[in-house]
Parts: C-alpha cells; structure tokens; sequence
C-alpha cells in the first residue's frame, strides 16, 4: 500500500480523531498485526440501533475481506478501474451518498484525491484512509476493513466483480465514522453529499421551468461538475418502488445526456443510475422499449445497453414530470441558463469563523460582517452566498444553525469600512431576500443584486458553531481569468530581473505601516498585474479589499481568497 502520497493540491490535511494514517500503518506493519480502529470500533454503536432493529444480532459478524473470501479469490481495492456499476447499496438509506460517489466516479482525477492509492497486495496492515471535505479543508478518515455482515450478507454496500472489489464498502465506512454511524447516513441530502466529496458549491435546479436540459447536463459535465437528482416523495413519506420502475424518494445519478433523431423529429434523453445496481424506469426509452426498437438514429449503438444494471434512458419530459430536482456541484458555480452560455467567470471570497450566540447589537451580530462589493454590467443571478458548518457541531435532528442576512450599504456609511456602526442595523432596514436551499450542513442563497456595496451578516441560534461562509461573484467576461492572460502569483519579468520581491515589499513599507486602497490598487496593478491592457483592479475593488482586510482582525481565522473561471 503506498502510504507516502500527498494530495493532489497544496491544502492542509486535517487528520480526523488525531489519527494519523502512516504512524497506524507503520505501527501495524512493525507488529504484524493488521489495524483495530478504537475510535470506530467493530460494534452495534458504530452501526446504530434503528438499522438494527428485528435483526438476529447473534449472527452479527466483523470481518476483514480477506477471512470473508476464505482463500477462494483475493479482494482487490480498486479492480479493472473504478466505475459506478462497482456500487450496490445495501440495508442503509444512503442513496443521496452513493448516488453522488456514482457521480464521481465519472471525474477520475477527483476521485483519486478521494481514494488515493490502496491495495489488499502491498504491505496490507488492515488500514485503510479516505478525504472527505469540510469547513474549506479536506478531512482524512482511517478506518480498518472490518465489514459488518449479518447472516452471511453484506450488511451495507454489497462488493462487486465476484465480490471482489471493495473500495465502495470502505469508503461507505469511512463516511459513516466521518457522521458518526451508518445510520447516521439513513436519510440525508443530496447537496451534502456533493459538498463533500467535491468542496464546491451547489447549484440547484428547478425542473418545473422549462429548460434546453440536454445542453445544461452537457455543460456541467464538461466543467467537471458532479450532478445527481431525486424522485418526487410519496404522503408516507417512504422510499417506494412505482409502477413505473422509479423508487420514490430516492436519488440517482445523471450520468449523461442526448438529443436523437426518432421519426422525423428529435427527442431530448437523459441517462439516469439507481444506487442499488438494479431497478429501473419502465417507461419511453427505456432498455427494451419500443422507443429504442424503431429509433435508427446512428448514435443509438454507441448510447443503448439492454442490462439490468441500474442505468437507464427515459425522455426529459419524463424527467422533469417525475424528479423534483436536479443538483450540480463544482469547483466554481456553473452557469446553466438555458444553456446559451457554457459558463462565466466567477471570483470567491472565503471566511472561515467561529458565531457565538447572543453576541449581537440591535439584534444583529457585532463581530461577524463581511463586505462585498458588486461589478458594473453583472445583475441578474450574479451572487452565490454559502455557508457550510461542520458536521461535529450537528445533532441528528438539529436544525440548521445559522442564519445570515444580507444588506447594502448606503453612500452614508460608506466610510465605516473597518465595521459598520450599529446605527446602520436599524429595525427598518430590510434584508434582501435571495431564493435559499437549505440542508444539515448547508446554506446556499442566491441573489440578483445591482452594483454597490453589500454586507452579510452572519447569526448563530443556540450554541456557538464552526461555519464556512463563500462568496461567489459573478464578473464581467473580461475581469479576472486566471486561467487565461492574468497572473497574480508572479511579479513582472522586467522585476525578477532588476530587483527582488524584497525590494517591492520594503518600498512601499517605507511608505508606512498601513496600506489604504489607493495604495493596493498601484501594487497590483503596477508591480504585480501582468495582463491586457484594461485588465485592472479598479480603486472600488480595491477598497473592498481593505476593507475585507480590516474586517479579519478579530475574526478568529484568516480569510481565504481566490479568482479563477469555472
């Protein structure tokens, strides 16, 4: 097993429960025994009593891979590449998890920052890690590769190939240590999921507005987005298999996204995949279907498989007429509009605090507001505000626990740049109102905001509560691209040559210890900015900077930046 790997970017890696994966393997290696977790041990606490219930606990066994093949075939870790139909789910309600890891096994290299490399072959020690993202940090989770089996069946997902790859069980584990149980993941939320296997931001989509739904899955799937959706809920509220082959209240993975030509017109598919490898749609255009049978489109050989392996086609009518929505998750928000525009640029601030309930004035929090500033030209749908809190803060049936309020700021005390006055917090100031989805660990809202200055202020409800809060702006399409002609990491050439960063630092420390905005905006643009012409930070911009700056001093916890494209 290599165990010397670093992750794929320069992020810090918490170590989850202080557990730290090679002095483990090296521990285990030395002893020749293979790894016990203690703090997820091999017991009913760590399966949770509702999954449970009416079971025969007698015949309830641990066992490693290994002792559960007996020396009839060896396990593997990852065998023949990892793919979606490597999941089955098992007595768990956790399709919303595994509905989201069947996305990612379709963005490789994602996926390998999740799994890394690991194997059953090399130097086994019975240990295994996995990173899972929260609060703006990747998190790694240890567990051993103790399986719970009950009567000689796999308890939670099933390995597949001959049962033979068991990568999908021991990262079901090690999410489920990471919440605390397995039944912790009875029931969950698709946007949770996302968030943490991608770290990015979710975007949700209304099915019952019509839309070129085709072009919208092709476009997220060509960014890198990861995209999963539900079915509708039934008055009982339990996850149903209908008539029509859906299982109700339940996740899927969509998984791709075609427009074919049937008769003399065309028809708009979507590719869906059900979590537990089996159970499909029964309707138009599924395997089998008459649909399939008189269509003669050309791309029909490359698109359609007649098996009984969780996957299939059915219209986007269809869809739309039987799911009640559609997630997408990426680094950076993806703008699907109707699909003319495949994606704009979008910068982000993040800030990473602690809120502490009570510490308010005139209702509203003293220490935590955090300023923006909106670009001319950019006022439809044009700010993505999230909040994501970390899980150990969460009881099972917490609600969510905080709240944030946005404001702009008035011309007035627009010299109150270090913190706003709390004179500014009457009770006959509105908040804006933005369209919000809301889930265990997240708080998204979505805002169409005209240009100025904006503020958010963040509340915490009961108790005090670690929380990442990510401001997403849109720009306009020639601001900002790193990804083309800007760098911010680099002086200019002419610099390197006659004289150091040192030089730069110390001429204009000599100007004083504290920089305002007019200063900022003459480093950037003179000393560090590389661009086309007009690729400038503007002196608004500029005193948003400053003031996010002065805003950190007794935050608790530096702020996070970054500008790029999606």
């Amino acid at each position: 097993m290599a165990h010397n790997q670093e992750p794929l970017d320069k992020t810090p890696v918490i170590k989850f429960n202080g557990q730290d994966f090679n002095s483990l393997w090296d521990r285990c290696l030395s002893r020749g025994l293979p790894f016990e977790d203690e703090t997820f041990p091999a017991e009913t606490s760590s399966i949770g009593l509702k999954l449970l219930q009416g079971k025969n606990l007698s015949s309830l066994r641990w066992m490693r891979p290994k002792d559960i093949l007996k020396g009839k075939s060896e396990p593997h870790f990852i065998l023949e590449g990892a793919s979606r139909f490597d999941i089955q789910q098992g007595k768990a309600g956790d399709c919303w998890f595994l509905a989201t890891l069947g996305s990612l096994t379709q963005n490789p290299q994602h996926l390998q920052k999740i799994l890394m490399d690991q194997s059953f072959s090399h130097q086994y020690a019975g240990i295994f890690r996995f990173r899972f993202w929260q609060c703006g940090q990747w998190v790694e989770v240890v567990v051993d590769d103790r399986l719970p089996v009950l009567d000689k069946e796999y308890l939670f997902v099933y390995p597949r190939n001959n049962n033979q790859e068991f990568w999908p069980c021991l990262l079901e584990k090690a999410y489920a240590k990471f919440h605390g149980s397995y039944a912790n993941l009875h029931y969950g939320f698709l946007p949770d999921a996302l968030v943490d296997l991608m770290g990015g931001v979710v975007t949700s989509i209304d099915l019952h507005f019509p839309s070129d739904l085709v072009t919208m899955v092709k476009t997220a799937a060509k960014a890198g987005s990861l995209m999963a959706c539900a079915t509708l809920a039934k008055p009982t509220g339990e996850a149903r298999r209908m008539e029509n082959g859906l299982v109700s209240q339940h996740a899927y993975t969509v998984t791709g996204a075609e427009r074919i030509q049937y008769g003399r017109s065309w028809e708009d598919l979507i590719r869906l995949w059900n979590p537990w490898g089996n159970t499909e749609w029964r309707g138009r255009w599924s395997d089998g279907s008459l649909e399939w049978q008189k269509t003669h489109d050309q791309q029909k050989r490359l698109l359609y498989e007649n098996k009984e392996d969780g996957e299939f086609w059915m219209s986007c009518q269809d869809f739309q007429d039987n799911f009640s929505c559609l997630f997408v998750c990426n680094q950076f928000p993806v703008s699907l509009n109707q699909g003319n525009m495949p994606h704009k640029i979008w910068s982000q601030m993040m800030f990473k605090n602690r809120a502490t309930p009570g510490n308010t004035t005139e209702g509203l929090p003293r220490d935590t507001q955090y300023i923006f500033s909106v670009p001319e030209g950019m006022e439809s749908n044009n700010v993505i505000i999230s909040v994501n809190v970390r899980l150990q803060n969460l009881k099972a049936k917490d609600k969510f626990p905080l709240s944030f309020k946005v404001f702009k700021v008035d011309p007035q005390f627009q010299p109150f740049w270090k913190r706003l006055p709390p004179t500014f917090f009457s009770q006959f100031r509105n908040a804006i109102e933005g369209i919000a989805f809301k889930t265990k660990s997240n708080l998204t809202k979505y805002f169409s905001l005209s240009t100025g200055t904006y503020v958010v202020v963040t509340s915490a409800h009961s108790e005090a509560v670690e929380f990442l809060l990510r401001i997403f702006l849109k720009m306009p399409d020639g601001d900002r691209n790193l990804g083309s002609n800007f760098n911010l990491t680099a002086p200019k050439a002419s610099l390197l040559e006659n004289g150091s960063q040192e030089s730069i630092f110390h001429r204009y420390a000599q100007q004083g210890l504290n920089m305002d905005a007019t200063q900022l905006q003459s480093l950037l643009n003179q000393e560090f900015l590389k661009g086309t012409p007009g690729d400038t930070f503007s002196l608004d911009e500029c005193r948003s900077i400053v003031a996010l700056m002065d805003a950190r001093l007794g935050m608790g916890g530096p702020p996070l930046s970054n500008k790029s494209s999606s």
